[in-house]
Order: C-alpha cells, then structure tokens, then sequence
C-alpha cells in the first residue's frame, strides 16, 4: 500500500493563532496552585466581589515576577506579564493591564496591616505540610544589612499607628561601623532548608555583640 505524506503550510492554520510564552513560571504557578497559597492569602486578607484581581492572585503575579529574572520598578510591573500567557498564569479574564501599581500597593498595604510574619509563618508550615517536609529540626542564623542616610524619627508616632522597625548602630559584620543597620532572622527547616520564618529585629548593639 502506498504511503501519502501531507505538508501543512501557513495557510492550513487558523489566522487567529496567537502564541504566548509560560517559560519557568508555569512551574512556579503550578506550586503556588498544590499549596494553596492564593486561597490563604484571600482568607486573611478578604477579598470583594468587585475585584478583578484579588490579593491572593495580586501575590502570586508578585512572585512569578519576583522568579523572572528582572529588575523594574513597580509601576513597570504589568509589562512583564505583556506576551505570557497571564490568563493561564494566573485566571482566566486577568490582562496584563489589570496588574498596575495601585492595585498592587493596595494588596501589599492590606498584607503589612494583616502581619507580614505572621503570615509567612502560616503559609511557610501549611506549604510544608502539603510537601511532606520533616520540620523536627531547624536551623537558625541572622545577619545584618547596613543601610545609608539619615533614619531617624524626630516626629512622635501615634499610639494607634504601628511602630516602625529602629534603625541602630552596633557589631558590623561588614566592617562598616559608620552604618546603621537591621537584622535578619531566617529559620529554616533542617529537611531542604525551607524558610519557615523570617523576622526583621534591632537590636541594640550590646545584643550584638554577644
């Protein structure tokens, strides 16, 4: 029996194709899908009916951009998303112009009143749970980040507003004693080294030094 071989040509497919690229971030949406992370979020923060975009989803478009590989600032956030496939990504109706600035900084306002850490914390436990990491052990360190400028808090705080992490000299681990500086606490899991808690401190410099 005689073989027949077809050749497709441009003209065979559907004009109205339109390619779109996932790259990596495809399987960095998939894991924020499996642990659920978009729904915990939503569940802290609130969500309303009117949103196009809710905190959860505004989080996970922050992250599979935080994962991209590129440096802008936040009112160039949407033109990451211009030619991948965001619906896909994300949800389905979400444009790249829905992810603007002012949305974006609504979201990060309401996580900072909610409790960034306690939030971590109960995402950081679920999602190991969910990925079946032994959290028996732990590791814990801290470093220091030197900052530059004046930070300093002449004006009075009211009671009812929150009270900003103070900035303050002590042990350099940079060798640079000029600086003030704020610590970092990680702690991570001893099974994969996942972060599990992160906690902003400032100490004073006779802590540090011990």
């Amino acid at each position: 029996m005689e073989e027949q071989v077809y050749f497709a040509t441009m003209t065979d497919f559907p004009s109205s194709v339109i390619v779109q690229d996932i790259d990596h971030c495809g399987i960095v949406a998939g894991i924020i899908d499996r642990i659920g992370l978009v729904e915990m979020i939503n569940r802290a923060i609130g969500t309303h009916p009117r949103e196009v975009i809710s905190p959860g989803i505004a989080v996970k478009a922050m992250i599979i951009n935080g994962l991209g590989l590129v440096s802008a600032p936040l009112y160039l956030f949407e033109k990451f998303f211009v030619g991948k496939a965001t619906q896909h990504l994300l949800s389905e109706g979400i444009e790249p112009e829905h992810l603007n600035d002012d949305r974006l900084g609504r979201v990060l306002d309401r996580l900072y009143e909610v409790g960034l850490t306690q939030l971590f914390v109960h995402i950081a436990l679920s999602a190991s749970k969910t990925e079946g990491v032994n959290t028996d052990t732990l590791h814990l360190d801290s470093t220091s980040f030197h900052v530059h400028g004046k930070y300093t808090q002449d004006e009075p705080i009211e009671e009812t507003e929150p009270i900003p992490i103070k900035i303050t000299y002590g042990y350099s681990r940079d060798h640079r004693p000029d600086l003030k500086q704020f610590i970092v606490d990680l702690m991570c899991s001893g099974d994969g080294d996942i972060p599990l808690s992160l906690m902003i401190t400032n100490q004073t410099e006779e802590f540090l030094l011990n």
